[in-house]
């Protein structure tokens, strides 16, 4: 089995499942468009996405504790044993259940509104409505605190992200945001700060939020960083600049990544409504939809309680390393849809009187893209299993994330490449999943698995 829970699924995992093939069906009907909100939503989405820069104080969202906590709440591994066990990538009932749901509202939702999001640089916002119902950002919070698992798992975000990225990987980015947030504080959040920020996450108005590590430098290493975290009387000032960071524009919270005096990197939780704040639009060749901006901070104060895990650098480290293979989990999907879409097209189309799969070269050149995916997926699930074994898993998720940089973008190139001249055009989406590929394997930040 894959490394996971083997606890029954809770009443609000089947909730869930059932509840999004409910939200799938509405979604799908003319309601909106008979009442004539389609049109409004898309000219908003369209207005901020042109829009210039500006104060990053949209939503004014003010997080308050509603009650203490004695100590941080933490979900116990899936099988936290801290010994190798036996590899198997069979998904368990439960992974099985929320994986299938996922992937149902990914290719019935998502893929639909994927060319449209893609040119408008935003995700529809009645379908980060949807996946806020679906419960992303519970997964990573302890029962506890509301949270929709007993046992983390990244096992099972893993397949749920590669399950959203089969549909479209830059909207499934914008989905999946706001639950880097929710996990790194649960992860690593004191008490203090899992009172006042978690509720808001597991709630019915999920607040749109960012993990931004990236910055505008060639070769950026997110151990290196230039955004700076000055002592400010009790508290902190920070500096700096990030870069593709998603849905900053309408982002009620981040956690910014910033250096601290004695030089290591740390993570601060940081409110939009904070002075010295602005974001202006930063898209990038690849995953449009998550509308991806920059952050610029200039003397932005925060208290001391903002910094995450007291600046632990194996906190950062990990989750560094958590957010890279939450990339690989999306290029999974997203070369799994490739690789489906090319199949399915080298046997219909004609050249010659048979089908052009029957060439030996698009053949080998189909097989080589599965075969490279199989990797990337094998090493993934691999990376993954590691952390729900508790055993040390940087190497496994190095490993994945240089097969994801070196072969992810060849699955999107060859997908391409197999259209011929069509390929090359947006009336097929292997173009954007090519751009997509890329992205995947430089991006740093924005997700957690």
């Amino acid at each position: 089995m894959l490394p996971s829970a083997t606890m029954p699924p809770t009443l609000v995992e089947r909730t869930m499942a059932v509840s999004l093939r409910a939200l799938n069906r509405v979604a799908a009907s003319d309601t909106l468009d008979r009442l004539g909100w389609r049109s409004s939503a898309e000219k908003l989405l369209r207005d901020v996405s042109r829009g210039g820069a500006r104060t990053a104080t949209s939503a004014g969202r003010t997080f308050i504790a509603a009650r203490k906590l004695a100590k941080p709440a933490r979900q116990p591994r899936a099988n936290g044993s801290g010994r190798p066990r036996l590899f198997d990538i069979t998904p368990d009932d439960e992974q099985r259940m929320l994986r299938d749901a996922v992937g149902e509202f990914a290719l019935d939702r998502l893929r639909p509104a994927a060319a449209g999001a893609d040119a408008a640089c935003a995700a529809p916002p009645e379908l980060l409505a949807q996946a806020g119902e679906l419960g992303l950002t519970m997964i990573g919070v302890p029962e506890e605190l509301g949270g929709a698992v007993e046992r983390r798992s990244a096992t099972t975000t893993v397949l749920m992200a590669e399950a959203l990225a089969r549909g479209d990987m830059g909207i499934a980015v914008a989905c999946l945001a706001p639950a880097a947030v929710s996990t790194a504080i649960s992860l690593w959040g004191d008490a203090d700060q899992q009172a006042t920020y978690l509720p808001a996450f597991v709630s019915d108005d999920i607040p749109a939020a960012s993990l931004a590590l990236a910055e505008p430098e060639p070769l950026f290493d997110p151990f290196t960083l230039g955004t700076r975290a000055d002592r400010a009387g009790s508290g902190y000032a920070l500096s700096g600049v990030k870069a593709l960071v998603p849905r900053a524009a309408e982002a009620e919270l981040f956690l910014v990544a910033a250096r601290l005096a004695s030089g290591a990197p740390g993570l601060f939780i940081v409110e939009s409504g904070a002075a010295g704040m602005t974001v202006e639009p930063d898209p990038a060749i690849g995953v449009r939809a998550s509308a991806t901006a920059r952050l610029a901070l200039h003397d932005v104060a925060v208290p001391q309680g903002a910094l995450l895990a007291e600046g632990s650098p194996e906190a950062y480290a990990d989750c560094v390393a958590l957010g890279r293979l939450a990339w690989c989990a999306l290029a999974v999907g997203t070369g799994r849809a490739a690789l489906d879409y090319v199949g399915d097209y080298v046997k219909s189309r004609q050249a010659f009187g048979e089908p052009v799969a029957h060439r030996q070269g698009v053949a080998f050149t189909v097989a080589d893209m599965a075969i490279e995916l199989e990797g990337l997926r094998l090493a993934t699930y691999r990376a993954a299993g590691r952390v729900d074994q508790a055993l040390p898993f940087h190497r496994e998720v190095a490993l994945a994330r240089r097969l994801l940089a070196a072969r992810g973008m060849q699955i999107g190139s060859d997908a391409v490449q197999m259209l011929g001249g069509h390929g090359y055009t947006k009336e097929h989406p292997v173009e954007r999943w090519y751009r997509d590929l890329r992205a995947a394997g430089v991006m740093e930040g924005g997700l957690l698995v």
